[in-house]
């Protein structure tokens, strides 16, 4: 009797399991950096460490990997995605957003995955909180332009999500929101190092990990970032060409969060790197205790 007293009271002072659910498209071409597949690869290394429940899922599982049940166990979606992002139904990604506004899951959004389905849903429901944020009046009509696909747009493009208010009176009347593009104008795959600077050296994220460091071999994206206006930018990414990018953001969403982490693409072994995994394993355990 004493026995199962103990070890119930140990068991309920236990810290409980983040549960995580890590979601990869798996492209062939991964296999030059991860032999089984970069989604996998991280999957992995979390689960080597205490107080994770992780699991796999793959574009070509059965519901894509993204059922209902597998959503509802998750409270961290680590989304990997690259070429296949349009396989991926809208109906998933509204399904994932409803769950982040819920405070039931938060979304890790890695590199490529800023074309993603459930990455672009969120940063649309973030721009339409803004919209009605912005304009207030209960009479204020809005409409909300989606992008021609997924298109990169030029340097001197007018950088979206973007408001064109016609106002009556003293308040907006009518609204025009183009939405985010989620998408920037320049990308260079040719394995350049990358310095990574910390902004909040404070932040969960950042615990652990130095001012500054280096990513060996990474692909290049340069700003502007076509995105809602992030509530924390924890690091910045530069080249030796100028180039430089908000390769770590986070945006409340509902009760929930997205942190987009940008280093990476899946011939370069980033995620077999000290520094980056650490930066996803606090991630996750941030997130996944909120």
């Amino acid at each position: 009797m004493l026995r199962t007293l103990a070890l119930f009271l140990f068991a309920a002072v236990l810290p409980a399991q983040i549960r995580v659910l890590v979601w990869d498209e798996q492209q062939p071409t991964q296999k030059q950096a991860y032999p089984n597949f970069l989604g996998n690869e991280i999957a992995a290394h979390l689960k080597s460490l205490p107080g994770l429940e992780v699991a796999s899922a793959r574009l070509d599982d059965p519901e894509k990997g993204l059922s209902a049940a597998a959503l509802d166990k998750a409270q961290v979606l680590i989304w990997w995605g690259h070429v296949r992002h349009q396989e991926v139904p809208v109906e998933i990604g509204r399904q994932i957003v409803e769950r982040i506004l819920a405070g039931k899951l938060s979304l890790i959004a890695i590199h490529a995955a800023h074309w993603s389905v459930p990455f672009m849903e969120a940063m649309n429901e973030r721009t339409r909180q803004e919209a009605k944020k912005r304009y207030p009046d209960e009479k204020t009509k809005f409409e909300f332009v989606p992008p021609p696909g997924r298109v990169q747009p030029t340097s001197d493009s007018l950088v979206t999500p973007a408001f064109y208010a016609l106002k009556k009176g003293k308040v907006a009347a009518s609204v025009r929101v183009d939405l985010p593009l989620c998408v920037f104008p320049d990308v260079r795959a040719d394995a350049k190092p990358s310095t990574i600077t910390v902004l909040k050296p404070e932040h969960p994220i950042m615990r652990g990990v130095p001012r500054t460091f280096q990513i060996p071999q990474t692909e290049m994206y340069n700003e502007p970032f076509h995105i809602p206006t992030p509530d924390e930018v924890v690091f910045e990414e530069r080249w030796a060409g100028g180039e430089w990018f908000r390769s770590g953001m986070v945006w409340n969403l509902g009760k929930g969060k997205v942190f987009y982490f940008r280093p990476g693409h899946e011939i370069y072994p980033i995620f077999k790197k000290e520094l980056p995994l650490k930066i996803l394993e606090n991630a996750v355990r941030w997130m996944g205790a909120q």
